[in-house]
């Protein structure tokens, strides 16, 4: 019997939408053309390459709309960020069209011979297992390096967002890239263990849960083949007493709440120097309240809802365990009485070790606010956890950050700004955040053959 995925509106908790799932004969059948379309893609010039990277950013930019609007009905993305989402769809293809030749350039090597060097070699089919939290961008940062290395890759997306993963299957398409060389697989978890295993598939690269990531690594692990995670994250961030306390707390709201938190990369504990502990939880519940939580189709709305019941469920599990322990509620806190999956941006202060949103990864809008006696103490809570996977520091002694920047245990460290992933930088984290990174030269050579020529 075949089975479906349904698309639900969060905002209205009403499905709307069946997608069909692909049996073993067509999951085979994509395998076969990926590996064809490999052996024919990498015979490519990186100048051809180019030119269907640059009109694929041409294409985002012209359905950003559109695109937008799939991802605001089934995952909740308001529609403004959704569509600076796609914006930075076209800007990644832009930069590796541009960048991906210089980057995968041979390197001459003075090894004592007449000749020696370096050239990076695709691999061939890359599986990517990706979330629906940026249903886009999380696939685009994979696709835009692999394709101009010359790569082919499959798309595991989530369940929910089957109609994102369609739209981005038939955009590549519509693009002009060859038939096989991006693919959409509509299969379930239990599915893709049988992918990673096949032959033809030479590498993974997963955006996800921690438990997601360490099952991937070990089937990838076992069939010896190369894998980047990048899973969740308890982000610090760190507003030290000398701090633009104003500032710190303006960027906070969208540090923490962009999405409805639900982000690997989202700010999630607050640690404040004592000194201006209570001025910046004051002035960042001022810039709650000015938040409108709405319809995802509204222009208006800056927070929508949460993606699944589950997701706000156990985002209220959370803060209802949290204040049994003692944190208090400075706003928020609640479902609202109304249709969808909302929960109200919340901020917690006086959180301690012990607690949920201490201790656990906040996958919602709850912000954790935890006071710190000083700088060193600052230091020690922001590192008091497993994951690593980005931090803010705010302060106005930029060399003093810069020291401190290599005390945090984190892939990324933004000083005086939000943590943000950008094409020309590398991404990723340490600790159960995951390894290896994406975007910038780092990423496109995480799936290449390094390939060392020496001619005597």
């Amino acid at each position: 019997m075949s089975m479906t995925f349904i698309s639900t509106n969060p905002a209205t908790g009403v499905a709307f939408a069946e997608h069909p799932e692909m049996d073993d004969a067509e999951v085979a059948r994509r395998l076969d053309l990926g590996q064809r379309a490999f052996e024919e893609w990498r015979e490519t010039t990186f100048a051809e390459r180019a030119a269907l990277m640059k009109r694929l950013g041409v294409a985002f930019r012209a359905k950003k709309r559109e695109l937008a609007a799939i991802a605001a009905s089934e995952m909740g993305r308001p529609i403004t960020a959704g569509i600076s989402e796609i914006e930075k769809c076209a800007l990644v293809c832009d930069f590796y069209a541009d960048e991906a030749e210089t980057m995968l350039a041979p390197e001459t090597v003075d090894a004592g011979t007449s000749e020696s060097y370096v050239r990076f070699d695709p691999l061939g089919i890359v599986l990517a297992v990706m979330p629906w939290n940026f249903a886009y961008w999380q696939v685009m940062r994979f696709v835009a390096p692999a394709l101009m290395a010359g790569n082919v890759g499959l798309l595991k997306h989530a369940s929910n967002v089957q109609g994102c993963a369609i739209a981005l299957e038939e955009i590549i398409r519509e693009a002009g890239f060859p038939t096989g060389c991006f693919q959409n697989l509509a299969i379930r978890v239990s599915a893709v263990e049988g992918v990673l295993r096949d032959p033809r598939v030479k590498a993974a690269t997963l955006t996800g849960s921690e438990k997601a990531g360490a099952s991937v690594a070990a089937i990838c692990g076992s069939e010896i083949k190369p894998t980047v995670l990048e899973l969740g994250g308890s982000d610090p961030y760190i507003v030290l007493a000398d701090a633009d306390v104003e500032a710190a707390a303006r960027i906070a709201v969208e540090a923490r709440f962009q999405n409805a938190g639900q982000s690997c990369i989202a700010a999630k504990r607050f640690i404040v120097v004592r000194s201006v502990h209570d001025q910046f939880v004051a002035l960042f519940k001022e810039g709650v309240a000015k938040m409108v939580v709405g319809d995802p189709m509204d222009e208006q709305t800056t927070m929508g809802p949460l993606s699944t019941a589950s997701g706000r469920d156990d985002t209220a599990r959370q803060v209802r365990g949290s204040l049994e322990l003692g944190a208090k509620l400075v706003c928020g806190g609640s479902t609202p009485n109304r249709p969808g999956f909302f929960f109200e941006p919340t901020i917690l202060s006086g959180v301690k070790k012990g607690m949920p949103a201490y201790d656990e990864e906040t996958f919602g809008p709850i912000a954790a606010v935890i006071e710190a006696a000083d700088e060193a103490d600052a230091i020690r809570i922001a590192n008091d956890t497993e994951f690593g996977l980005g931090a803010s520091i705010w302060t106005r002694d930029i060399a003093r950050a810069k020291q401190l920047a290599t005390r945090v245990n984190a892939g990324f460290v933004g000083i005086n700004s939000m943590v943000k992933s950008d094409p020309r930088l590398p991404f990723g984290g340490i600790g159960k955040s995951g390894y290896g990174r994406e975007l910038a030269s780092y990423g496109i050579r995480e799936f290449v053959n390094i390939k060392a020529v020496r001619i005597a």
